[in-house]
């Protein structure tokens, strides 16, 4: 008769012997590398009766519970284990916190608490508050919060670094700092939480200050600090701070080489980019889906479509963001017919278009004025791909009807979405009311602007250029008069340009450049030539 070990704990010593002794089970944990493995196995264990064995059932729940597993066949392990202990809870717990399913991982938590004897020990906590980070659900941590502490488990390393992470990741930054003491003996780990979570919410030179206090750091700070940087638009302080790390002879990542990328595509450097993916090949890196996207939008971006198209020919399992990347990218830079073919290799390859790949060939189609085609897209999305459309496409279909000066279809468009419309599909309403010259439905457009964004100046600015450009003067006027009166600001534009391998930044209006007055002396040349050759 099988012995069951639900309770007392077994000694490591006799878990041991007890596999050692079983064939099966020495099988499973010496030989088993795939879910066919598995599955053999455990239908040998079913058999022999051996799979109600608290012991055998375990170990056949963490094989199916692992990266190389099967959740769902672990979950249905689970299921059928009469009392699992400890040990199958937090299996099957952790399982479902990295999932895409953290909330069966919640739930599975508060049946064990409410529907068995077996109570959560340190090990069991860590993964239930990553599930919480994993849905933003702090607020409902922080009551599992309390409970650590009543159990006198808060000042556990690896709970409190989860219980960090699970903080900062939601944005609760005030509970995490009370979490997080400076002066106390901490670890790398709660230390990265802290510098990506200042990052995520904004505080960039906060988390500077504690990456610079950080006694020891590793890849992981690295890649916090330089990606904090990159999402919150200091991408020249990106690149600084990887030659930073480049002296500390710290081997980047794939993920540093994203954000690098990101950075160089952002400020529209391809002598950065171009060396940056260089690095990746000469240092060996998997060129991942990820990563061979990122190279590929990288290039796009900075106006090599040539180049973004070999990356893309000779990388095919870059994925469908890969695809999407370059349809974006050929028609962002002229490309557009490129771009439309592209999209019908698509639709005839392995993977299928998402709602990425629709907003792409509708730009393109966009861009070529191909209205008809357009049209057949968009309702192609949710006839045949059953994709509902977004307001970003319904704002592409805004701007293929407006350019084109079909005015009464595309404000009928917005008037009918299921959703409703933002300042963005209104002002593209009011900019196509503008070319065409139509001063009417440009006031409903502006109305509506000015309605859903009571500080943007934008409505104001396009309607007095509307008035302007039918020679209504006056009423120009007046819009200019109520942006002055509203005290409503427009924030400058801004451009980057590559010069000799460095990035020079241009705001509208600005003479903060060294070179300015060299500059703005090479434009009034310049409107001197074009005013002599007509041409102004």
């Amino acid at each position: 008769m099988l012995q069951s070990f639900c309770c007392p704990k077994p000694c490591p010593n006799s878990i041991t012997k007890f596999i050692s002794e079983n064939p099966y089970l020495s099988l499973l944990e010496t030989k088993c590398t795939s879910m066919k493995d598995l599955k053999k196995i455990h239908a040998q264990l079913i058999k022999t009766g051996l799979v109600k064995d608290i012991i055998a059932a375990s170990r056949v729940l963490a094989f199916s519970a692992s990266p190389a597993g099967d959740i769902n066949y672990a979950c249905s392990v689970f299921a059928r284990i009469e009392h699992p202990n400890l040990f199958s809870w937090n299996i099957v717990i952790r399982a479902f916190s990295r999932s895409s399913n953290p909330e069966i991982a919640i739930s599975l938590f508060v049946h064990m608490l409410v529907h068995s004897s077996v109570e959560p020990e340190r090990l069991t906590y860590p993964s239930v508050f990553k599930a919480y980070a994993q849905l933003g659900l702090a607020c409902y941590g922080r009551q599992l919060h309390g409970r650590v502490i009543k159990q006198g488990l808060d000042r556990d390393r690896f709970i409190r670094n989860t219980i960090i992470y699970m903080y900062v990741n939601c944005g609760f930054l005030s509970e995490a700092w009370l979490m997080f003491d400076e002066e106390m003996e901490l670890d790398v780990v709660a230390w990265n939480s802290m510098v990506m979570g200042l990052a995520k919410c904004g505080e960039i030179d906060e988390s500077r200050r504690l990456f610079d206090k950080m006694s020891l750091r590793n890849t992981v700070s690295w890649n916090s600090m330089i990606s904090g940087y990159v999402r919150n638009g200091k991408f020249l302080e990106a690149m600084e701070l990887f030659r930073e790390m480049q002296g500390e002879k710290i081997r980047p990542s794939e993920f540093t080489m994203v954000s690098l990328l990101n950075a160089a595509a952002c400020l529209g450097a391809i002598t950065q980019g171009k060396w940056i993916h260089d690095y990746i090949l000469n240092q060996n890196f998997e060129l991942n889906p990820i990563l061979v996207t990122a190279i590929v939008d990288m290039y796009c971006k900075c106006g090599d479509v040539e180049m973004a198209l070999q990356v893309f020919r000779t990388f095919p399992e870059g994925g469908l963001s890969c695809w999407n990347a370059m349809i974006l990218g050929l028609a962002t830079n002229g490309c557009e017919r490129e771009a439309i073919r592209l999209f019908s290799e698509l639709e005839s390859s392995s993977f299928e278009p998402d709602y990425v790949s629709f907003i792409g060939v509708l730009v393109a189609c966009n861009h070529a004025g191909m209205v008809d085609r357009a049209r057949l897209y968009f309702a192609s999305m949710t006839e045949k791909y059953k994709i509902e459309p977004s307001i970003k496409h319904y704002s592409c279909m805004v701007d293929v009807l407006g350019n084109a000066g079909f005015l009464e279809e595309a404000e009928q468009l917005i008037t009918n979405m299921s959703i409703n419309g933002d300042v963005i599909i209104w002002g593209s309403l009011l900019s196509a009311c503008r070319k065409h010259g139509n001063v009417e439905m440009a006031k409903r457009a502006a109305k509506r602007v000015i309605e859903l964004d009571q500080a943007e100046s934008s409505g104001y600015i396009l309607m007095s250029n509307v008035y302007a450009a039918n020679r209504q003067f006056e009423e120009a006027n007046e819009q200019r008069l109520l942006i002055k009166e509203k005290q409503l600001e427009k924030e400058p534009g801004c451009s980057l340009i590559e010069v000799n391998g460095e990035v020079h930044e241009f705001v509208s209006g600005g003479r903060l450049h060294p070179q300015a007055k060299e500059i703005y002396s090479a434009l009034n040349e310049l409107k001197l030539i074009l005013k002599h050759s007509g041409s102004w």
